[in-house]
């Protein structure tokens, strides 16, 4: 089918949807390839790839593109993200897109006179972006793997923002806070994302984003060069020079994706493959599951007192040593393979009173609590006909990112990832330890935790989520479900959720998480516990893959409400 047509028939087959998807089947199963991502309409463009042909990296990388038109809180080609890539040869790698400090960034640069953070200067503006690397990133995994042509993949995102999308309710709700509360001080991002005319979005109305669709146009036609050195470049240089931003044409062109080896663990019989640093998800997650090995989870249930309190106590550590040891491994030499060794599990193990709840005060008493990280970012998985799988989780950082759009792209706000006081830590959420400090070309620490999980040498599990700092314990709930409880895919999704990220010292449990005793138990251990609505952490589209059958069993996160699995349809 010739490429415009194919677009067509796509947005054809789109419009036609209701705006609203209905409610997911328990599990979306294929033996042709599948993608579940956050929104449904992307994922039918990365099935759309596939039904071509494509294998996963090409729609993964569809997906991606389509999800900055589809879900603007966060899919982006103006952030930054991690893809974990394994083929169905079981070559595995992954790729750092992180977005990277300016040239122009400083330790200082977000102090008063007085020494006193300013927040409010990296929540949203121009002072708060950092250089992006999804384009760069989703090119790098495409020249790596990729099978098709690079326009055709960018193509079904174009089509989407020219000619537009229906809204469902919840978006509709979302756009208009983002418009009012995010976008409102900048009137670029107003006129891209409010309505026509004014006045409120509602369901079923149509969004057209045409600045978009002519900046994804240059990226389809010239690749990833329109934005980093064309006039994408140009533009987002000039608008950061008249409003005091810091992103120059120099750093837009300096920027590299970087492939690098993926972090390797092992938990219940199971290998985890999974992002390392910048991204401090995959040292967390197998610091965690190392734990959990050594104090013995053999024989213990979800959601019973003893597990729960094992859970916390790992999650305790293994976060305490993010804070202190992770960040760029280009500006230092985190010890990784440490943190993450089974050695070292069993040492922390050893010191865990199985009895009582450790004090976070007491084993991080040489730092305090770190910065809290917004929770908007997305993730998507993918698995073709071929058993070859992609990981992917992108984000602006905070929802609709720094608020300011150039050439209808929407701009992260990632500089406040970084520790923005050096040497200066304190219990309400300042952090100081040198390993994430801001300098020059330097990538901020992430929690992104895109992960592949294989049993014998096959292709078992696909997950991620967003969340900011609870994305290694949402996806740890997800594995933990796989590989110890004998949980389907979509119970492993479905199950109520905890996190402890050492300080604040403080547990948070999803309504429905533990039943009342087993609170009440946790509670005299020693725990303090906070009830967070249900569904309300995290989102963690998965896949399971069986190598047997060679099926793929799909469960799109219900707590995302356009969310969507799709198969490849009938060519």
């Amino acid at each position: 089918m010739p490429l415009r047509r194919f677009a067509a028939a796509l947005l054809l087959t789109a419009a036609c949807r209701p705006a609203t998807p209905p409610a997911p089947a328990d599990e979306t199963v294929s033996s042709t390839g599948v993608v579940v991502s956050a929104q449904h309409l992307a994922s039918d463009a990365g099935a759309a790839i596939l039904a071509r042909g494509g294998n996963a990296v090409d729609a993964a990388v569809a997906t991606a593109f389509a999800l900055a038109v589809t879900y603007p809180a966060a899919g982006n080609i103006g952030g930054g993200g991690f893809m974990v890539v394994r083929l169905a040869d079981g070559t595995a790698t992954t790729f750092d897109y992180r977005e990277t400090a300016p040239a122009r960034a400083n330790a200082t640069m977000y102090l008063d006179r007085d020494g006193r953070i300013l927040d409010a200067a990296t929540d949203s503006g121009w002072r708060a972006v950092g250089v992006p690397g999804t384009v760069r990133g989703l090119a790098l995994a495409h020249r790596r793997f990729g099978t098709l042509p690079w326009p055709d993949l960018v193509q079904p995102a174009i089509a989407l923002a020219e000619r537009g999308f229906p809204l469902s309710a919840p978006f509709a709700d979302e756009l208009n806070w983002a418009v009012a509360n995010v976008l409102a001080p900048f009137p670029a991002s107003v006129a891209a994302y409010g309505k026509p005319g004014g006045g409120a979005w509602g369901a079923g109305d149509t969004l057209r984003l045409p600045q978009l669709a002519r900046a994804l146009r240059a990226i389809a036609e010239r690749g990833p060069d329109a934005f980093y050195t064309g006039w994408i470049a140009d533009s987002i240089a000039a608008r950061m020079r008249a409003n005091g931003g810091l992103v120059t044409h120099a750093d837009l062109a300096a920027y590299r994706a970087v492939e690098r080896p993926p972090l390797r663990g092992r938990f219940n019989g199971h290998e985890l493959i999974a992002m390392g640093p910048p991204s401090s998800g995959g040292v967390v997650m197998l610091e965690t599951l190392n734990q959990l090995e050594a104090l013995g989870l053999s024989g213990t249930a979800r959601g019973d007192a003893r597990t729960l309190h094992r859970r916390l106590e790992a999650a305790r550590r293994a976060y305490l040593d993010r804070a202190r040891w992770l960040g760029d491994p280009e500006y230092g030499e985190p010890p990784v393979e440490r943190l993450t060794s089974p050695a070292y599990a069993r040492t922390l193990a050893d010191a865990t009173d199985t009895l009582r709840a450790g004090s976070s005060a007491v084993l991080g008493r040489d730092i305090l609590s770190p910065p809290p990280e917004p929770p908007q970012t997305t993730h998507f998985s993918v698995v073709d006909a071929q058993g070859n799988a992609v990981a992917n989780t992108f984000t602006l950082e905070g929802g609709y990112g720094a608020g300011v759009t150039v050439a209808g792209i929407l701009l992260n706000n990632e500089m406040g990832d970084f520790n923005k006081k050096p040497g200066y830590t304190d219990a309400r959420g300042a952090i100081g330890t040198p390993p994430n400090v801001i300098a020059p070309g330097k990538r901020m620490l992430s929690s992104m935790s895109p992960l592949i999980v294989t049993r014998d040498g096959a292709l078992r599990l696909v997950t991620g989520s967003p969340g900011g700092r609870t994305i290694p314990n949402t996806v740890l709930n997800v594995v933990l479900g796989v590989t110890a409880f004998g949980e389907g895919i979509r119970a492993a999704v479905d199950a109520p959720r905890i996190h402890h990220q050492w300080m604040p010292d403080t547990a948070t449990f999803e309504d429905g998480a533990a039943t009342p005793d087993v609170l009440a138990s946790l509670r005299a251990m020693g725990h303090a516990i906070r009830i967070a609505p249900a569904r309300s952490q995290g989102d963690a589209h998965s896949i399971l893959y069986d190598p047997a059958s060679r099926q793929a069993r799909a469960a799109n996160d219900r707590r995302s409400p356009d969310s969507g699995a799709r198969v490849p349809p009938p060519r």
